[in-house]
């Protein structure tokens, strides 16, 4: 095989890559704020707050990603009259996806902490808050790690979905490249490899992420 069109493709994947990692990035770190509000009202003794996070949690996960997209970058600047450049549509839609899964997380995390500790928090004398920050909060944030990796894993995959609103990621550049060249088998061949070799180190990451906790 002629490998000579990895000159061109190559430096398109690392551009689409870099378009990649800063949405999932900066959307995972805005879903871990949105998710982290969610999940609390989850745990929380208002209802009306319980309510509204139920509800978009709901509407999140009952939806698919490439619908929310279509959605965030069609719909909503025609209701609100502000247009949205396709990265911040991109970023908005990682962010509002991934902050309802990573509500569960901090759910999860929340109830899985003994109650004892909250007792003993309370023996100290210490307040509500500062039972909450010094006592419940770290023992769930180390517990909820491993998840909160691996949405971060599923966040990365989701942006090949964002092609669709003309976001140059790495599958947007793999379908540029095919329609310009006609090397479909190579194009799309050379993407799956790239995306198993990124997944991969990130999966290798997460794994030492794990083994440091538990130790």
């Amino acid at each position: 095989m002629d490998l000579s069109f990895l000159n061109v493709l190559l430096p398109m994947l690392f551009n689409g890559l870099k378009i990649t990692l800063l949405i999932a990035v900066t959307g995972i770190l805005l879903g871990f704020l949105l998710g982290a509000v969610a999940g609390f009202a989850l745990e929380s003794k208002c209802k009306i707050a319980a309510a509204i996070a139920s509800a978009y949690i709901w509407v999140i996960r009952g939806t698919p990603l490439i619908v929310q997209a279509l959605y965030v970058y069609f719909v909503i600047p025609k209701i609100t009259g502000v247009s949205l450049s396709s990265n911040v549509a991109g970023i908005a839609v990682i962010t509002l996806n991934s902050g309802a899964f990573i509500a569960e997380i901090v759910r999860g995390s929340l109830e899985g902490i003994d109650p004892g500790q909250k007792e003993a928090g309370v023996s100290l004398g210490l307040t509500p808050s500062q039972t909450l920050w010094h006592i419940i909060v770290p023992p769930a944030f180390r517990s909820m790690l491993p998840a909160l990796f691996n949405q971060f894993i599923i966040s990365v995959k989701d942006t090949a979905l964002l092609s669709v609103i003309v976001v140059n990621e790495i599958t947007k550049q793999i379908q540029n490249y095919a329609a310009l060249s006609f090397k479909t088998i190579e194009a799309y061949t050379t993407g799956a490899i790239f995306y198993l070799v990124l997944i991969s180190i990130l999966i290798i990451l997460q794994k030492q992420i794990e083994r440091k906790i538990k130790r």
